[in-house]
């Protein structure tokens, strides 16, 4: 045999593989069910038939309810990313209300399959429950005024201990913000509503607020609000999972990983650029920069 039609033969068994690969991936819930351990909750969904996710609905750009009623947000479309996965139909979920309080309890005690709430990955919530490979690094950002004289971050930076900076009351909050500022005023407020009144009513020059919060904004309403361009203090964004089950904790992060930087990029690409006003990075065939 030559080299080319060595060559065409490869062709060939590539094509074919690839029409394979397209009959596996709608292999019915039954025989994948099948394949996952006894005790998995894998198994349960798929025999189910629902995905049931924990979550809110009172936090935009997470959890929210638009203008029609919808439950919407980036933690909405991980669901619904999932629910594809699972069923190749992002209807096939029920969301269920829970205060932030019962996003690992609800996960511990079976009433939910998952979380999915902007919960923020640390060590020692890990001791309690699986979390998810992330899927969104938050931090926190600076929110202006757009016809402002300093509304950059170069301009805050600069004003020195004249630039005065919002941010909601606790324990961190002088040293999130003169990490960015050193020199800049710290006004510590009761709650994040009144966070924002203070920059709007200019009692302050920039709002320190996550970095999701000032991307929605400022892209929601660019007349009103404006991104400072500086971020910091990277925080992870992960979904909660009852510990001891390898099965669903894998199917979990393959779902999301192939969603985020696979061939199925679609929903969540949508959702990010909907919700923090962005294109994601382009992804590029070769090394997997995941």
């Amino acid at each position: 045999m030559n080299d080319t039609s060595g060559r065409r033969d490869f062709l060939k068994l590539g094509m074919a593989g690839l029409a394979t690969a397209g009959v596996l991936a709608t292999v019915d819930a039954q025989k994948a069910a099948a394949q996952a351990a006894s005790d998995s909750l894998l198994r349960t969904v798929l025999d189910r038939g629902k995905l049931i996710v924990g979550t809110g609905s009172t936090n935009a750009p997470w959890h929210f309810e638009n203008d029609a009623g919808e439950l919407v947000g980036m933690d909405i479309t991980m669901g619904r990313i999932l629910a594809k996965g699972l069923f190749d139909d992002t209807t096939k979920v029920e969301f269920v209300m829970q205060d932030p309080a019962q996003r690992i309890p609800n996960v511990t005690t079976n009433k939910v399959d998952i979380t999915i709430q902007f919960m923020t990955m640390t060590a020692q919530r890990s001791q309690l429950i699986n979390f998810t490979r992330p899927y969104y690094v938050e931090g926190v950002a600076l929110l202006t005024l757009p016809n402002a004289e300093n509304k950059t971050f170069d301009k805050l930076l600069a004003g020195g201990s004249a630039t005065r900076i919002s941010i909601l009351q606790n324990v961190d909050a002088e040293t999130s913000v003169h990490y960015a500022l050193p020199q800049a005023q710290v006004m510590q407020i009761d709650t994040q509503a009144n966070v924002l009144q203070a920059l709007e009513s200019k009692r302050v020059d920039a709002a320190a607020v996550d970095l999701s919060t000032v991307r929605w904004l400022a892209s929601r309403n660019p007349d009103k609000y404006f991104d400072a361009g500086k971020s910091w203090y990277s925080m992870l964004y992960g979904a909660a999972l009852r510990q001891g089950d390898l099965d669903w904790l894998t199917f979990v992060d393959q779902t999301f990983t192939i969603a985020m930087f696979g061939h199925e990029s679609a929903l969540y690409d949508a959702a990010f650029k909907d919700y923090f006003g962005q294109e994601p990075p382009a992804r590029h065939p070769g090394f997997p920069v995941i």
